[in-house]
């Protein structure tokens, strides 16, 4: 018999003597102590001290590996700067020798920093055959595509892979996300 019926039982008796009395008063007191301990087991818990709250972790940040190359060609060309200004006001002439300069300091870093190599070899202009199970991250086929490779076309760009990378990581605490710091000049 469970413990419910048993319970309905005693209080369904017209009167409580002898083993009933006994029995009701029993289970009684055991749903009192189990109450008791419930309530106990709920408030005797240890609250956290403002200190043991557990922050959630900082998200991880992106690599920052691609903006190292662009902070090299802004510190040595000055690239970004040249893309962000509008130029439209500049005459033809004025733009001019600002590339001129940008292209001489960018050609420069990129040299210094990454040994780079044609992802095909043959001269632009040149036929060329793309076979199957071409790397379409390597070569774009483009004009009038049809059926499957192997392809024969002409070569308008041979395009560039980066052999070796010479960039150094940045010091430790260093915000990768600046391409370039602000400059202040004090007087």
């Amino acid at each position: 018999m469970s413990f419910a019926a048993v319970a309905v039982a005693l209080l369904a008796q017209p009167q409580l003597e002898g083993v009933n009395y006994t029995i009701f008063w029993t289970v009684v007191g055991v749903l009192l102590v189990v109450i008791a301990i419930l309530v106990w087991r709920n408030f005797a818990k240890p609250k956290p001290a403002p200190s043991d709250v557990v922050e959630p972790p900082e998200p991880v940040k992106p690599s920052c590996e691609p903006l190292r190359l662009l902070a090299i060609l802004q510190r040595e060309g000055r690239l970004v700067d040249f893309f962000l200004e509008e130029i439209d006001a500049y005459t033809d002439q004025q733009v001019g020798a600002a590339v001129r300069d940008i292209h001489r300091n960018c050609r420069k870093a990129l040299l210094d920093h990454l040994v780079l190599e044609p992802v095909l070899p043959e001269s632009e202009g040149a036929q060329v055959t793309v076979p199957a199970g071409f790397d379409p991250s390597a070569v774009r086929v483009t004009g009038n595509v049809t059926g499957s490779p192997p392809f024969t076309g002409t070569l308008r760009h041979h395009g560039w892979r980066v052999k070796e990378l010479k960039i150094t990581p940045p010091p430790a605490g260093q915000d990768e996300f600046v391409v370039h710091p602000a400059e202040v000049e004090l007087s």
